[in-house]
């Protein structure tokens, strides 16, 4: 991949929230994978999801 900030969004299908098991958004400007029900944003590096909630940011 040439790109480090390209996302394959066909993985959105096969992520789920860690906290909910419920689906994830994608938010190409934050390149990150928002949960609403867990009011939480994963963040994307380097095009890979970090599904860790100690990684995770609290929306407001």
């Amino acid at each position: 991949m040439s790109d480090t900030h390209s996302f394959d969004r066909r993985m959105l299908e096969a992520l789920i929230c860690p906290v909910t098991q419920g689906r994830l958004d994608y938010d190409a400007n934050t390149q990150e994978l928002i949960s609403q029900a867990a009011n939480l944003a994963f963040p994307i590096r380097n095009g890979i999801p970090i599904m860790l909630v100690d990684e995770a940011r609290k929306l407001d």
